[in-house]
């Protein structure tokens, strides 16, 4: 697919202090933005800070020279990685429109005559460590804010798990409903959220402005330099600053790239900063004592609405992440990269808005495991850092190839700044993967699990493919037999879904073989999955007559969009076919699979394809096809 070249880097600068003024539009868009692209990113101040200078200190008491290095890491790790690489570069590539790892691996795979495997390898991953995000997020966002009800009294530390997990599990439990009855206060509670961080942090800069001091870089080369022997950890703990970036990227095609960019700019970017200077200098102010400065610098009458708005804003920076996962499990499905799911649309005007039951179900037993596993939050920024740095890596790989292919930029040019982003996600994501005895060990066994489920079911459709084909007649063949030696017709349309349009679906065979008849009109359809999120309703369907009995009919979908068969015939109408629901008849091929030996992988994996094989969703339901015009014939496969 052909991409516009992006000017130079100068152009985001350009383009968001435009002279012309911000329309209504925008500005909604930038309050959506709020609440959901940076929910995550914006409830990191409650820890990141503090879990840096523990890093750095090893004690309960922070030395001048580490607030100082810690604070210059977190300034220039927040400018760098989200300012320059996602606001001004990874935003740019875009899917017509829509973004997230599956979405760039679609874009760069787009660039390949025929499909990379490399390709497909790098987004399996960077989906997986996704979705350890979306699994780790929740737990730690909402276990950290509850926390801070122990600074308010020492007497509520046994509350605090099982608050934790009623939290969250009203969270999922409400997600059936879906998010738009409650995405309009999503945003103005977020954007509460980043003005009382940004005055309480701006308040407590006075109380140590030598503070600002930290925004020379020095400080990080002097702290490395002095402090080798923690500066590997304190790095690791550094990117809690950052997590949530992704979220910008995910998030594109919900609200646009200009509200993201002028919301981080405008809003996000200077509240984070005033927020953790404010915590640099109230650690200063006591002499080092670390605590819990997010916390503890909100005295008085301004600390329980604090952590009233804290826990407020972690679940709505985790309910972001978990509909993050629901589109990421919706692309992978469209891109048979996972077994069917069910999925129920919540909005009748949103097609992003979606709930999937056995997803949601999964990632709460996994998220409340965790809670109750690791205790505090503390514990879990272990496991925090290798999911989301692994991710951030796999963009950066993804968007080097689109750089490259897509946007043709200059070898030079793409090498100095892949490998500016590369170097700093390795270096984070080697500070990360040392902890995975401390817990680490969650993300890379949530990633790994779902990389072998992915993996699996690409490997077994393939070779299920492959086997099938062997065995069925070709439709040619078929077809030029049944015009020289035609059955008995009957009246009404059949159609018969099949993934191979050169072959004979078998349950056209079985038809034949059990009823002897054939209808007056039958199709043999297919629907495929384009590699881009939404495909133009004119090039929806594509039909070719074999003769007076056959025709086949292809059916495009984009991999975000959620395919309705029935809705989609209806266009054949303008090309000639008059489809009538009432007299058409579906034939869907169950298959009921069995391991082989000869299959191709080892038999544990046989028996997981199968597995995961039964738990597809059901075709009549994916394909929103009414079950009353539906004939369900099985069959018996060996892999």
């Amino acid at each position: 697919m052909p991409h516009a070249t992006p000017g130079p880097e100068a152009e985001l600068l350009q383009q968001s202090a435009s002279a012309s003024p911000v329309s209504q539009d925008t500005k909604l868009l930038m309050l959506g933005a709020l609440g959901v692209v940076y929910g995550d990113i914006g409830t990191s101040p409650i820890y990141a800070f503090r879990e840096a200078l523990v890093a750095a200190s090893g004690r309960a008491v922070a030395s001048q020279e580490a607030v100082f290095g810690v604070l210059s890491l977190i300034v220039w790790a927040l400018t760098i990685i989200v300012t320059v690489k996602y606001i001004a570069f990874v935003l740019r590539a875009d899917n017509r429109g829509e973004g997230g790892t599956l979405s760039l691996m679609a874009l760069a795979q787009g660039s390949f005559q025929k499909p990379s495997l490399f390709i497909l390898g790098v987004g399996i991953c960077g989906a997986s460590l996704f979705f350890g995000d979306a699994i780790i997020t929740p737990a730690i966002s909402v276990l950290s804010a509850v926390e801070g009800m122990r600074v308010v009294t020492p007497a509520f530390e046994p509350y605090v798990v099982p608050l934790t997990l009623l939290i969250l599990a009203a969270l999922f439990a409400v997600q059936r409903f879906g998010t738009g009855r409650v995405a309009t206060v999503f945003g103005p509670i977020t954007a509460l959220w980043f003005l009382a961080i940004g005055i309480s942090g701006l308040i407590h800069i006075a109380d140590a402005p030598a503070i600002l001091g930290a925004l020379n870089p020095i400080h990080i080369v002097s702290f490395l330099i002095h402090s080798p022997g923690v500066a590997f950890v304190t790095v690791g703990a550094i990117f809690l600053a950052v997590t949530g970036a992704e979220a910008l990227y995910a998030d594109l095609g919900h609200f646009g790239r200009r509200p993201i960019v002028l919301a981080w700019l405008s809003i996000v970017f200077p509240c984070l900063l005033f927020n953790y200077f404010g915590q640099g200098a109230y650690v200063l102010a006591h002499e080092g004592t670390i605590g819990q400065p997010f916390f503890e610098m909100n005295g008085g009458w301004t600390l329980v609405p604090m952590v009233v708005l804290a826990t407020t804003a972690t679940v709505i920076a985790s309910q972001a992440v978990i509909s993050g996962a629901y589109s990421l499990a919706r692309q992978a499905v469209q891109l048979n990269l996972l077994p069917r799911f069910e999925i129920q649309h919540t909005s009748e005007t949103q097609s992003g808005q979606i709930y999937m039951p056995r997803v949601n179900m999964l990632l709460a037993i996994s998220v409340m495991l965790l809670v109750v596993g690791f205790q505090q939050s503390s514990d879990l920024a272990s496991a925090y850092g290798i999911s989301v740095t692994g991710d951030m890596l796999m963009t950066t790989v993804l968007l080097a190839v689109v750089m490259r292919r897509l946007w043709n930029w200059p070898l030079p040019r793409v090498v100095v700044l892949i490998g500016l982003f590369a170097l700093i996600d390795v270096g984070f994501f080697a500070a990360n993967i040392v902890k995975v005895s401390e817990g680490g060990w969650t993300s890379l066994l949530v990633a790994g699990a779902i990389i072998l489920v992915m993996s699996t079911w690409v490997r077994g459709a393939r070779l299920l493919f492959e086997k099938t084909r062997k065995s069925e007649i070709p439709l040619d063949f078929l077809v030029g037999n049944l015009s020289e030696k035609p059955p008995a017709v009957v009246p009404g349309t059949a159609v018969f879904l099949t993934s191979d349009p050169q072959s004979t679906p078998t349950a056209l065979m079985h038809s034949l073989k059990h009823y002897k008849v054939l209808h007056e009109s039958n199709v043999i359809l297919t629907v495929v999955t384009a590699r881009q999120p939404n495909v133009p309703v004119n090039e929806r369907v594509k039909m070719e007559t074999l003769n007076n009995l056959f025709m086949r009919v292809t059916l495009t979908f984009g991999y975000m969009e959620h395919p309705n068969i029935p809705k989609a015939l209806a266009i054949c109408r303008k090309q000639g076919w008059k489809f009538d629901i009432m007299t058409t008849s579906f034939f869907v091929s169950r298959r009921s699979l069995k391991a082989s030996p000869n299959s191709g992988m080892p038999l544990w994996q046989d028996k997981l394809f199968i597995g995961l094989a039964r738990t597809a969703a059901d075709a009549t339901e994916y394909f929103q096809i009414p079950t009353g015009r539906v004939i369900e014939i099985g069959t018996q496969v060996a892999i």
